[in-house]
């Protein structure tokens, strides 16, 4: 018996964070002896490289604002562990929460007892928990992939719609070195005839999930010819764009998280919205769409934390994502000086990620570091910086508190401060400005 919050969750920390697949087995025999809670489900799954959050947190706001009591499962965390486990945007108490892992532990402890490759791994455990917790109390789960797809823990579900939002160059030594191979993984959450939406992908990706969706007899809901959206000009902290999907169309609708590819991620959740509303055979009214998508946020992409001067938060944390972040910084803020400050795992393509942040006009980048989550090992500075030898855009601060303060004593009010980099350290960061606000 685990008795208090903190013991829980040392108790799912301390599991192991991979293991080699086998198959789902070990995650289908943990289901089974906990009743199945995903079968009695209505679920939505969200796949892909990037967009998955933000996506998520559209669809959410979308379907609560039609009346849903919605779950939603995501990762990582930005403030605390029971965020990843929310109804209507509410995490989960922590009392649930240890009610819930002594559910689950009895489970754990025979698997680890009997199973031949070991019990269940941290987000194996995270997942079942949500699938219990969930079961009788939402009218529809959406639920996040950890990595890929097809081997994830979460795809023991069967869902009503299934949502791909972009393939990329991401967790390669797991998913493979191509994006046919990555594509591949996260296809594996196609079902048979279980409609599929997908989000902006590149050809070689969109093949091999045009492929899978004819193979699983799959509806598949593609942008620019199932559904359109068209970009209007934009002031202020907002995009606009135009919607139009089986004849419905949503003129000059407005979200306030910027980029292009927020308002490809809103796409594809609002057509994942209007699709398994149309399962359900509830009406959708316009004015509920346009303000759900308005006033949905999602903390800690392009965040502003403080506007006076401008300090923005973005967990761009693999190189698609970066690319995105550096074209949206350039079309917004060319006019200003940029300072950067940039901390990344070792274990993601750090050296393309600077490569691509010093595309940004008048860019000051400070390398830094933080500590990073259990064994993962955050990237050194100084290696970084050595390879750029004595170019002035960039230096070298060991403390990225320290960091923060240099470049407030150096920047103008009218310049931008961009920390980004690992989730986790954003997480850092914005406990930081939250917890002295």
């Amino acid at each position: 018996m685990i008795e208090t919050y903190e013991a829980a969750l040392a108790f799912i920390h301390g599991r192991t964070q991979f293991k080699k697949s086998d198959q789902l087995r070990r995650m289908n025999a943990f289901m089974d002896r906990l009743g199945n809670p995903q079968r009695d489900l209505s679920i939505i799954h969200v796949a892909g490289t990037n967009g998955k959050g933000s996506t998520v947190a559209f669809l959410q706001n979308l379907l609560v604002a039609n009346g849903h009591t919605v779950g939603t499962f995501t990762s990582p965390f930005l403030m605390r562990f029971n965020e990843r486990i929310s109804i209507n945007g509410e995490p989960i108490s922590d009392a649930d929460l240890l009610t819930l892992i002594n559910v689950v532990k009895p489970v754990v402890d025979e698997l680890d007892a009997t199973y031949p490759e070991g019990g269940p791994t941290e987000f194996e455990i995270i997942t079942a928990m949500m699938f219990v917790y969930f079961k009788g109390r939402v009218d529809v789960a959406i639920v996040e992939v950890g990595i890929g797809g097809l081997l994830d823990s979460t795809n023991v579900l069967t869902p009503a719609v299934a949502v791909i939002t972009t393939i990329g160059y991401d967790h390669m030594r797991l998913l493979g070195d191509t994006l046919p191979k990555i594509a591949a993984q996260k296809a594996g959450i196609i079902k048979p005839k279980v409609p599929v939406v997908i989000g902006q992908l590149p050809a070689a990706a969109k093949q091999v999930i045009q492929q899978t969706a004819q193979r699983q007899a799959a509806p598949l809901y593609q942008p620019d010819s199932s559904y359109h959206t068209r970009l209007k000009p934009s002031a202020g902290w907002q995009e606009r764009f135009d919607y139009e999907f089986n004849g419905v169309r949503y003129p000059d609708l407005q979200i306030q998280l910027l980029g292009d590819y927020q308002v490809a991620n809103a796409s594809s959740a609002l057509t994942a919205f209007l699709v398994y509303e149309t399962q359900m055979q509830q009406k959708v009214q316009a004015r509920t769409v346009k303000q759900a998508l308005k006033e949905t946020k999602w903390p800690g992409r392009f965040e502003a934390v403080v506007d006076d001067p401008l300090i923005v938060l973005d967990g761009a944390h693999n190189q698609p994502a970066m690319s995105e972040l550096t074209r949206l910084v350039n079309a917004r803020f060319s006019d200003r000086e940029v300072y950067v400050l940039f901390a990344v795992l070792a274990d993601k393509q750090f050296e393309k990620m600077l490569a691509i942040l010093l595309q940004i006009k008048h860019v000051h980048l400070v390398l830094t570091t933080f500590n990073g989550p259990g064994h993962r090992v955050v990237e050194s500075p100084e290696s970084l910086a050595k390879q750029y030898g004595d170019d002035p855009r960039i230096r070298v601060v060991e403390d990225w508190q320290l960091g923060i303060a240099q470049i407030l004593r150096t920047m103008s009010a009218d310049d931008l401060f961009l920390i980004t980099g690992s989730l986790y350290f954003i997480s850092d960061v914005r406990h930081f400005f939250k917890d002295e606000s």
